[in-house]
């Protein structure tokens, strides 16, 4: 899959997907991250890429020429989509990521500034993308966690893929709580369940305590969880929210 990022500050990627799965999964040649400075893009002598908002206001705009030549420029007549990263857009979330992974190429365009010009929202972009409700000083940080998020779903980023299955919201709820050694640390023991070797009750475990989880930490999205009457069962005997939560 690839990825091309259209920015104004292409060196805020010069060395975060340098490290990690990211960076093994581009050497395998499994992803392409590629960042465009836009300003490559202009036709000014002083490379401009933004302008006072039209009907006046404090702040500045980015400009539409600019942007509509990177995409164009980089699509080279495929029907490859972009996205703008902007506040205002829709939540990105692990079920968008998995979709966004379906598709051989996606385009990001990284907003600045007060905003960007409606034209590129409304005749260009597929779509606009937010990771959060709150605002960012540019698009940037949104599109590292964008790559980051949807290249877990490119089959051999993910060393053990069923583990991506097992993540937190694959399945609509957060994810099992994990221990490993040492046994005690501390005072502090891991649930003696895990080394009872029955399977069987390993799982009922870490799904009842998934469950528990979600139901104290995450309550909005038990409403829309599909819940089996095993899973209902479990949440009858969890701790109800506001109550103190147990170890075991």
């Amino acid at each position: 899959m690839r990825f091309d990022i259209i920015t104004i500050f292409p060196e805020m990627f010069a060395t975060v997907f340098s490290g990690g799965v990211v960076r093994k999964a581009v050497e395998k040649g499994l992803i392409r991250v590629n960042v465009h400075n836009l300003r490559d893009f202009t036709t000014d002598k002083h490379r401009q890429v933004d302008d006072r908002p039209f009907g006046g206001d404090e702040g500045m705009v980015m400009k539409p020429e600019p942007i509509f030549a990177a995409v164009e420029s980089l699509r080279g007549g495929s029907d490859d989509p972009a996205f703008l990263l902007s506040p205002q857009g829709r939540r990105f979330d692990h079920r968008l990521a998995r979709e966004l992974a379906r598709h051989p190429r996606i385009i990001l365009i990284c907003g600045r500034y007060e905003g960007v010009d409606e034209r590129v929202s409304r005749f260009l972009a597929a779509e606009e993308l937010s990771i959060g409700d709150y605002v960012l000083t540019g698009g940037e940080p949104a599109a590292v966690v964008v790559v980051d998020a949807v290249s877990r779903f490119i089959p051999g980023v993910v060393g053990k893929e069923g583990s991506v299955a097992q993540d937190s919201f694959s399945r609509g709820i957060l994810d099992f709580p994990h221990y490993t050694r040492p046994r005690e640390f501390r005072g502090m023991k891991a649930p003696q369940v895990l080394f009872s070797g029955d399977h069987g009750k390993i799982s009922a475990w870490r799904r009842k305590k998934a469950l528990e989880k979600t139901s104290l930490m995450r309550p909005d999205l038990m409403e829309g969880a599909d819940l089996s009457p095993e899973d209902k069962r479990l949440l009858e005997q969890t701790t109800a929210p506001g109550k103190e939560r147990k170890s075991s």
